[in-house]
């Protein structure tokens, strides 16, 4: 495989190149820090509130949510979270219904349960990848228990398994379903759901569009509309308000957009310029744009025969251009993780040691950016949950607009630290462009007629 298009898992003409990288020195190295990582994990647990470490701050609202729709549907999208305005139910209601599962067991069981599902929904959603990628078996496993260790340790991560939240599980949903043989009947059905629950896997559906696969798309859009119906069907109400009356498409029922923790193209437009309102025409702009530059590199990749970068460019633009991506949405780091790990190892098997080095560096780069840094700058701040993000002030419980909102006075560094997630996004972002810009030059150039 030549160095220039490492990037990605295979050719296509057919399957991705094996990789047999390390073999069983991998896979000690992997299962050792795996075990450390889990290790530490287990002794902050043990060692500290729980409120500290699995609040489940929004596993409580999902449920109290479930709670609302079963008893009040009408007033679903009104209510607020302990009477807190910026806290309010904001998925759709069939997910208030899948919710309304978690009511029957104890609160503490629940979060166990979840916590358990999480982790779990990590490492699978790397092992998927490295499977897509073309890994033996052996250095797999390695590879996986190696990034699964280093990626728990992530700011993303963590807040997901704090928070209580569902991305790591409809992360993996996504990544198993889209990583189905195209010959699977009911290939992207899964994608359908996560959609149904969450808006922003919709973009998924853009994208099997645009690489042809309509079949799989059909699927997708049909078990995504059924979601909808059922919604109306069982909250009807909800359902009027949330779909027709258009709740769905305001941003800030989601509480300050400009928040520290919305690390999306419109959160940093919306600090950077002061203002929710006046953010609206240009962000709508800038991400028409990003969103078509990233779908048309997603398509490039995937005709070119990478599948998985195509699929993770999509994901990667889908955080971009959503209006609200928390920190912990970018628990999509784990599986582009892997993904740039795998162009390190082919491009040192093309005989591109420098190629190489730039691909490890980037993939350092990324866990340190991404890193759950204790908050060493505060004297009472918790042991996993920081990241380097929240060096710059922000506001709490933040809803609607304010002018005196931190986030609207920041300077210096916190510029930097307080957009740092989504700058690494942009940056990786302006990687996979390139690549797919030389991909498609290096296509036109060989197919091109001599003159």
């Amino acid at each position: 495989m030549r160095a220039d298009v490492s990037l990605a898992d295979g050719r296509a003409a057919g399957r991705p190149d094996t990789v047999r990288a390390g073999g069983r020195t991998l896979l000690i190295v992997g299962a050792a820090v795996a075990a450390i990582a889990a290790v530490g994990y287990l002794a902050a647990l043990a060692t500290h509130p729980m409120n500290v470490m699995l609040k489940g701050f929004d596993l409580q609202v999902y449920l109290g949510g479930a709670r609302q729709a079963l008893h009040h549907s009408h007033s679903l999208y009104t209510w607020d979270f302990e009477h807190h305005p910026g806290i309010q139910f904001t998925y759709t209601p069939f997910a208030a219904l899948a919710f309304a599962a978690g009511l029957a067991l104890p609160f503490k069981a629940l979060m166990t349960v979840v916590t358990v599902v999480s982790l779990f929904s990590l490492v699978a959603t790397i092992w998927i990848a490295f499977r897509q990628l073309g890994w033996e078996r052996t250095s797999r496993l390695g590879a996986t228990l190696l990034l699964s260790g280093l990626l728990l340790w992530t700011e993303p991560v963590q807040r997901a398994l704090y928070l209580g939240q569902v991305e790591l599980a409809l992360m993996a949903l996504v990544v198993w379903d889209l990583c189905q043989p195209d010959r699977r009947r009911w290939k992207g059905a899964a994608t359908g759901i996560a959609a149904g629950i969450k808006l922003v896997p919709l973009l998924f559906i853009a994208y099997l569009l645009l690489t042809r696969r309509f079949r799989q798309a059909a699927v997708a859009a049909g078990t995504f509309v059924v979601t909808v119906i059922i919604g109306f069907i069982v909250f009807p109400n909800a359902s009027v308000t949330w779909w027709l009356d258009g709740n769905f498409f305001q941003a800030g029922r989601t509480g300050f957009v400009g928040g520290e923790q919305n690390q999306s193209l419109r959160g940093i437009m919306t600090r950077l310029i002061g203002s929710v309102n006046g953010t609206v025409a240009p962000w709508l702009l800038v991400a028409i744009v990003v969103g078509l530059a990233g779908l048309a590199a997603a398509v490039i990749l995937d005709r070119r025969g990478y599948t998985f970068a195509g699929l993770m460019v999509a994901a990667l633009t889908a955080l971009l251009v959503s209006p609200i991506s928390w920190d912990h949405h970018w628990v999509w780091i784990a599986p582009g993780l892997a993904l740039i790990v795998d162009a390190a190892v082919r491009a040192g098997r093309a005989g591109a040691g420098g190629l190489r080095a730039a691909w490890y560096a980037l993939a350092a780069a990324v866990l340190i950016v991404f890193a759950a840094w204790p908050e060493f700058w505060s004297k009472t701040a918790g042991l996993l949950q920081g990241g380097l993000i929240n060096y710059a002030p922000a506001a709490s419980f933040p809803s609607g607009d304010n002018p005196r909102y931190p986030e609207y006075h920041w300077h210096g560094l916190e510029l930097i630290a307080g957009n740092l997630e989504l700058l690494a996004g942009l940056g990786l972002f302006l990687v996979v462009l390139a690549v797919a810009f030389h991909l498609f030059r290096s296509n036109s150039a060989r197919v091109a007629p001599r003159s």
